[in-house]
């Protein structure tokens, strides 16, 4: 299963690549307050029923896991003293042409996308996504999407929009950089409210091997699938967004 998401990320620089990135230096990536905030609150989240390709009930799925989203990261923003808004959500049918001044071109019939500069998530929720929802991964798509207002809010995602990169390579390693990050938060907040009713090891670890990393010889955006399941294995270890610092990591951890 491929999942298909995206937030609107920008990228700097059209030189020639290079293998690896230098060093990152913006403080709100490598020393975000976020990180000494600790792990997450722990509490109670409930997994209503979907029934399969019923995408009302696939809609108050999203909502119910975006409430949960929404009262464990405003107690954990506000306790730090860092800035929270809701999330808006919306749902479509298809997703437009041109969504947040990005061209959209994507053909899948589930997808999902945040737009930072409206605070906004859109979903189109298709049969990719409700044809088998028993298990962990509308709850993860749900999660990894918000994790982009996440970043949103404490400036992580404006702080990497405005570091420079020398060429495609580089930006290319920002990027996941961020991806990750946003892997590693998706899994420290399902530590936080773990164990869902209902749910054991054995749904953790099919999630995990649903998990897909950039394919060989696509566009590296999202890292290699061990890569990805490190960064989510290190989030649920801790359940502390503070372990999820991708930005002081050696390139091949990001790779």
């Amino acid at each position: 299963m491929t999942l298909t998401i995206a937030s609107m990320l920008s990228l700097s620089g059209t030189a020639t690549a290079t293998t690896t990135a230098p060093p990152v230096k913006h403080p709100k990536l490598i020393a975000n307050p976020l990180y000494e905030a600790g792990a997450l609150p722990a509490t109670t989240c409930e997994e209503p029923p979907v029934k399969r390709n019923d995408r009302k009930s696939g809609r108050a799925y999203v909502n119910a896991v975006i409430a949960c989203l929404e009262s464990t990261w405003e107690q954990h923003l506000t306790t730090a003293g860092l800035p929270f808004s809701k999330v808006k959500v919306r749902y479509v049918s298809k997703l437009p042409k041109t969504y947040c001044g990005t061209r959209e071109t994507d053909k899948e019939d589930s997808t999902a996308r945040y737009c930072g500069d409206t605070g906004e998530l859109v979903f189109q929720l298709g049969k990719d996504w409700l044809d088998d929802p028993s298990d962990l991964w509308l709850f993860n798509t749900v999660t990894y999407m918000y994790g982009f207002h996440v970043l949103k809010l404490v400036g992580i995602d404006d702080a990497f929009a405005a570091v420079p990169s020398s060429g495609k390579a580089e930006g290319r390693e920002l990027t996941r950089r961020e991806s990750l990050q946003n892997d590693c938060f998706t899994a420290a907040f399902l530590k936080s409210v773990w164990p869902l009713k209902g749910r054991t090891t054995k749904d953790w670890t099919y999630l995990l091997s649903m998990l897909e990393g950039d394919a060989p010889g696509e566009v590296r955006w999202y890292g290699k699938r061990a890569n990805i399941v490190a960064w989510y294995k290190r989030g649920f270890a801790t359940g502390d967004p503070g372990s999820c610092n991708t930005w002081t990591a050696p390139s091949s951890k990001v790779a």
